[in-house]
C-alpha cells in the first residue's frame, strides 16, 4: 500500500517537470521570434525607402470652369400669314436649308395684283394731268408777263399744278401700299436657316391670326447657353473687355470638341442658384450642333499667375489638413501642410510649399517624418497643367459650375 502511494507521487512529479520544461521551451521560442522580428524591423527602418519625387514648378495656370450647356438657335421665327388668302404654291420641303430672301410660300395674289395695277394706272393719269397743268401754267406766266392776264388767273394755274403734284404723291403712295400688300402674298425667309414642319398645303386658307405656316431656325452660327458661379462675374467681364474669350463644348460621341467664343453675359444673377447665365457662339456649317442638344462646356476666364504646381498624386489628405512630403538635401522627408487651390487629374495648384522643392509623388504610403529615402526624380509630371480644357475648380477662389447650380 505504501509502495503504491510512493509510485503515484513520483509520476506526478515527473509530469509536473515535463510541463515546466514545455513552458520554458515555448517561452524561449517566443523570445527568439520576437527578437528576430525586432531585428528585421530595425534593419528595415534603417534602410532608405524608395520613392519617386518631382519638383514644385512655377506656372501660369488658366482657371478652367466646366458647366452643362444647352444648344440654342441664334434666332427662330414662326412664320404667319399677314393677309387672308389661300396658299397657291409651297416652294420648300420640310427640313430644307434656305438662304435669306428665298421664297417659301406663295399665296393667291390676284386681288393684290389688280389693286397694284389700278394704283399704277392712277399714277399714269396723274402724270398726264400734271403735264397738262404745267403747260397751262407756263402759258399763263407768259401772258401775265405781257399783261394779258391778271395775277389771279396765274395764281389759279399755279394752284392747279400744286394740287396735281399732291395728288400724284398720294397715288404714288397708294402704289407703294399695293406693292406691300402684294409682297404679303410672297412669304420669304428673312435670314438663312433650316425649315421645320410645314403647316399648310396648296389650297389651304390662311389668316393673320391663324396657325404657323412654317418655322425657320438659324443653325449657323449657333449658340450654347450655360451658367457659371456668380463669383466668376468679375473675371468674365475683365476677360471680355480684354478680348475674345474662347469656349470649348464637347458632345458625347463627338471625336473632337467644338471651339467658340463668349458673346453674352446676362444682366442679372439668379438669386435662387447664385449663378449667372452666359452664351457662347460656335460656327456650325456642318450642322453637328443642333438646337436642344446638351453639351459639356469649359471656359477659362482668368489665369493664376506664377502658381506653385505639383503632380496631383503628391497631395495627401491627413486627419486635419492636406499635406505633401518634402525631401530635403539629406534625403529625409518632412510633412508640409498645403492649401489646395486648383486640381486636375494630372496636376494641382497649392500654396504653402516653396518653388523648386522636391515632393514625393510615389511611395508616400510607407513614409513618416524623418525617415531617409532613396529617391528617383521624375521630370515633366506637370506638363498637363498647360493643356487647355482639363481643369476643375476647387476651394474658395474657384468653383465647378453645373447647369443651374454650382459646387
Amino acid at each position: 500500500m505504501r509502495a503504491d502511494a510512493v509510485g503515484r507521487r513520483s509520476r506526478r512529479w515527473v509530469a509536473l517537470l515535463l510541463v515546466v520544461v514545455a513552458l520554458l521551451g515555448a517561452a524561449l521560442a517566443w523570445w527568439n521570434v520576437a527578437r528576430t522580428r525586432e531585428t528585421q524591423s530595425v534593419r528595415k527602418s534603417s534602410s532608405p525607402i524608395s520613392v519617386v519625387t518631382a519638383r514644385v514648378e512655377k506656372r501660369d495656370i488658366p482657371v478652367r470652369l466646366r458647366s452643362n450647356g444647352t444648344v440654342t438657335a441664334v434666332q427662330t421665327v414662326d412664320i404667319h400669314a399677314q393677309v387672308t388668302s389661300t396658299v397657291r404654291t409651297v416652294h420648300i420641303r420640310e427640313g430644307q436649308t434656305v438662304r435669306a430672301g428665298d421664297l417659301l410660300i406663295s399665296l393667291d395674289s390676284r386681288a393684290e395684283e389688280a389693286a397694284l395695277k389700278k394704283a399704277q394706272a392712277q399714277v399714269t393719269k396723274d402724270l398726264a394731268d400734271l403735264e397738262v397743268g404745267v403747260r397751262n401754267r407756263d402759258r399763263q406766266r407768259e401772258l401775265f408777263a405781257q399783261k394779258f392776264v391778271s395775277q389771279s388767273a396765274l395764281d389759279t394755274a399755279e394752284n392747279v399744278v400744286d394740287a396735281l403734284n399732291g395728288q400724284l404723291a398720294v397715288d404714288r403712295a397708294a402704289v407703294e401700299a399695293a406693292k406691300v400688300a402684294r409682297a404679303y402674298t410672297e412669304i420669304r425667309a428673312s435670314f438663312p436657316g433650316r425649315t421645320g414642319v410645314i403647316g399648310v398645303r396648296p389650297g389651304s386658307l390662311v389668316q393673320p391670326s391663324g396657325s404657323v405656316l412654317v418655322t425657320v431656325t438659324q443653325i449657323d452660327p449657333i449658340t450654347v447657353a450655360f451658367t457659371l458661379p456668380e463669383k466668376e462675374l468679375a473675371g468674365l467681364q475683365a476677360a471680355m473687355t480684354a478680348g475674345s474669350v474662347p469656349v470649348r463644348a464637347r458632345v458625347e460621341g463627338a471625336p473632337e470638341p467644338f471651339t467658340g467664343k463668349l458673346i453674352f453675359v446676362d444682366n442679372a444673377v439668379d438669386t435662387a442658384t447664385a449663378t449667372i447665365r452666359v452664351k457662347a457662339e460656335f460656327a456650325n456649317a456642318d450642322g453637328r450642333l443642333w438646337p436642344g442638344m446638351f453639351v459639356n462646356v469649359s471656359i477659362a476666364p482668368r489665369t493664376m499667375v506664377g502658381a506653385a504646381v505639383v503632380p496631383a498624386q503628391a497631395v495627401q489628405t491627413g486627419p486635419e489638413t492636406q499635406f505633401v512630403y518634402v525631401v530635403d538635401d539629406d534625403h529625409k522627408v518632412s510633412m508640409q501642410p498645403v492649401t489646395l487651390a486648383y486640381i486636375d487629374a494630372g496636376f494641382a495648384v497649392v500654396s504653402g510649399v516653396d518653388i523648386g522643392k522636391r515632393v514625393v509623388i510615389e511611395g508616400g504610403q510607407n513614409l513618416r517624418p524623418g525617415v531617409t529615402v532613396a529617391e528617383t526624380e521624375r521630370k515633366g509630371q506637370t506638363n498637363k497643367a498647360s493643356e487647355p480644357g482639363k481643369g476643375d475648380v476647387t476651394g474658395e477662389k474657384t468653383g465647378r459650375a453645373e447647369s443651374g447650380s454650382s459646387t
